[in-house]
């Protein structure tokens, strides 16, 4: 998961593009600090979702940290500082500052990146705990997915491949509108099954994202080595 973005860090990405801050996020601010304070932090909130956006991370840290330390609070400024932690591979902060998020908000949207920062940790245990809480929260499919992936990915550090294929195996049936995290569901079980040694199961399911997808992943590559 680290390698390639989620669903709902693109999410984040697309609430970071346009030039004014969400209603709700200005809002939580001025609750935060007051009318008075509010315009300069949404400024730099600004700045830093722009950063974000445009994958200049560390920009975006320097603003993002100022701003953690003055409206700890705002669940949507946590979040956006746990993301760009993440994405600079900073796993035990990232960890830190989206569980805050979580706190705040009761929002399970980025669990699957907390597990994935446990997991980067070697942190195992946690990252069962993280996706025991998943599972059982009546999150919708996108989280759950990622969270599973990371879980699948968990297992096969370990050498379960079996136990890893078994989790991610009832998503891996075709469908013919496939949206983007049955496609990452996919590509993961058909590098499960290469790496488990069976090699017509990983091509057909490399074959079935290309097909969809090309440009998602590095499918064309991965069936080319298996010829």
């Amino acid at each position: 998961m680290r390698d390639r973005e989620s669903e709902r860090e693109r999410r984040a990405r697309k609430r970071a593009e346009g030039d004014e801050l969400p209603v709700e996020v200005r809002d939580e601010l001025r609750r935060a600090v007051g009318s008075d304070r509010s315009a300069g932090l949404e400024r730099r909130l600004g700045v830093a979702s722009r950063a974000y956006e445009r994958d200049r991370y560390r920009e975006a840290l320097s603003e993002l940290r100022v701003l953690a330390r003055l409206a700890p609070e705002v669940g949507a400024l946590r979040e956006l500082h746990g993301l760009t932690l993440y994405r600079l591979g900073r796993w035990r902060e990232a960890a830190r500052e989206l569980r805050a998020f979580h706190d705040l908000t009761g929002s399970f949207d980025q669990h699957p990146v907390i597990a994935d920062c446990e997991r980067a940790l070697g942190h195992d245990k946690a990252v069962v705990a993280v996706w025991d809480a998943l599972r059982q929260a009546g999150v919708d499919r996108e989280v759950l997915v990622e969270g599973r992936l990371v879980m699948a990915g968990t297992l096969a550090d370990r050498g379960e491949l079996k136990a890893a294929i078994a989790l991610l195996a009832p998503g891996g049936k075709s469908l013919r509108h496939p949206e983007t995290c049955h496609l990452r569901q996919w590509y993961a079980l058909g590098d499960l099954y290469e790496r488990a040694g069976d090699l017509p199961r990983a091509r057909e399911l490399f074959t079935r994202v290309a097909s969809f997808s090309p440009e998602l992943f590095d499918t064309e590559d991965r069936l080319t080595a298996l010829r």
